[in-house]
């Protein structure tokens, strides 16, 4: 009698235990679903914001403007650079790229039937009508040459070389306000593109799968 007992304490506790790993195994997936999403966002938000398009803009200013000193030549060179920039904003926003089955990687642009490659070969995805142009597409691209164009329009040579007698507090506010717009957007309605410098490393994405 006290042996029975002892077996069935013994098989209650076995499921107790395997029943707690279990609830381990499911908290610690969750625990890296939320990291992965986290990440995964933060990653997409770095690329969908035109950083690289800003920083070369940052960089190049002081001199195409004279430090805000500028002469009639001066204007036009910093206007075809500011067009410049603004245009690969918007082919950034429309950059794609797939994975062919033996895994390598192919980067190309959206167009209406579907991504253009950049390599010689013209290589297609499995299924090119997922990676089509979308009206989403120019909203992204809308959203991400609104963010340039505030901050370029609005940096200091800029301001002094085309309206030097623009408010400072507005210079200073407007850039910081319409960059936190612009990523809440693209965080609350993130985009399916993986374009140039998206980051390959997040191997599942539940947000951003394409549909």
């Amino acid at each position: 009698m006290d042996d029975t007992l002892d077996r069935d304490l013994l098989e209650i506790l076995k499921h107790e235990d395997g029943y707690s790993q279990l609830q381990d195994d499911i908290d610690e997936s969750r625990c890296l679903y939320l990291v992965n999403t986290i990440l995964s966002g933060t990653a997409r938000l770095n690329v969908l914001l035109p950083s690289a398009t800003v920083l070369a803009f940052t960089i190049f200013a002081p001199l195409l403007t004279d430090d805000g000193r500028c002469s009639p030549s001066n204007r036009w060179f910093t206007a075809i650079f500011m067009a410049i920039c603004a245009a690969s904003c918007i082919f950034i926003a429309l950059t794609d790229s797939f994975r062919t089955a033996s895994g390598r990687l192919y980067y190309g642009v959206a167009t209406l039937r579907g991504i253009w490659t950049f390599n010689v070969n013209r290589r297609k995805p499995c299924v090119p009508s997922d990676y089509r142009l979308r009206w989403t597409d120019f909203f992204y691209s809308s959203l991400s040459l609104i963010a340039f164009l505030t901050f370029a329009a609005l940096h200091g040579d800029v301001v002094a070389c085309y309206y030097p007698k623009m408010p400072k507090k507005f210079v200073n506010v407007l850039p910081l306000a319409v960059g936190f717009v612009v990523s809440v957007i693209f965080v609350i309605f993130p985009s399916r593109r993986r374009g140039i410098g998206y980051p390959f490393l997040l191997q599942r994405e539940a947000f951003y799968s394409r549909r």
